[in-house]
């Protein structure tokens, strides 16, 4: 990626007045799931990313075939189970944005009966309510949700291992190492699913080199701000 600040020209037009989602797509270590965590605060509204998803999964048995079912009998079956998880609205779901990254490795280990269970709880969190998702493929699973916006967000490769070395407490060598990993990692695994590269900039409306702002909070007042330029 760039390391310059960028806006796609797909003109978003994007009201928050209605049912509407944002979705995130991170570098590691660039702060993503931090500033998606904020921007869920700050508009008062759920977050969810792959560490909520999986525990839905796990606790309640949402298997594809599962979720199937559920659906043809009732049509808010994931009500139930999210509310139970998390009340709404919760934008603190996880203590640390990157963290849960080094406990598998940087190894994509997502099956494809998993994705598709994945995919069907996305899009029935979408239906539910206001939201913000980080990673999974958002912008190309909620493609066709009528009122989105999806953001990647990116930081020079330095301040990004930097970040790890902190956040992880590794070295520089191990820092890197694991960026490249999971750089790969998540590429592999958009491309897999998706047959597209995340670093495409025609997939978002907004593309953010979070170096050009002082602090995470600073990126986040900029995106709301371009978030409301497009209100209808």
């Amino acid at each position: 990626m760039p390391d310059a600040q960028l806006t796609s020209n797909r003109n978003p037009n994007m009201n928050t007045k209605e049912k509407f989602v944002i979705t995130i797509s991170r570098e590691i270590g660039s702060g993503g799931h931090t500033i998606g965590c904020e921007l869920a605060r700050k508009l008062g509204i759920r977050f969810y990313d792959k560490e909520l998803i999986n525990e839905l999964m796990q606790r309640f048995n949402l298997t594809a075939e599962q979720i199937e079912k559920l659906k043809a009998q009732k049509k808010g079956w994931l009500s139930d189970f999210i509310n139970k998880l998390s009340p709404a609205p919760n934008a603190n779901l996880l203590i640390d944005a990157d963290g849960p990254y080094t406990r598998s490795g940087g190894i994509e280990v997502t099956t494809d009966d998993i994705y598709k269970a994945e995919v069907e709880i996305i899009n029935a969190l979408a239906e539910e309510s206001s939201c913000v998702f980080a990673g999974r493929s958002g912008f190309f699973v909620l493609k066709d949700h009528p009122n989105k916006f999806d953001i990647f967000i990116t930081a020079p490769k330095e301040s990004r291992i930097a970040r790890v070395m902190i956040k992880q407490r590794l070295s520089k060598e191990e820092a890197q190492d694991l960026v490249e990993a999971i750089d790969k990692s998540r590429e592999s695994f958009v491309k897999r699913y998706t047959g597209q590269s995340r670093y495409d900039l025609r997939n978002y409306d907004l593309c953010l080199d979070v170096g050009a702002f002082p602090d995470l909070d600073k990126a986040v007042d900029h995106i709301l701000d371009i978030i409301r330029s497009t209100e209808h």
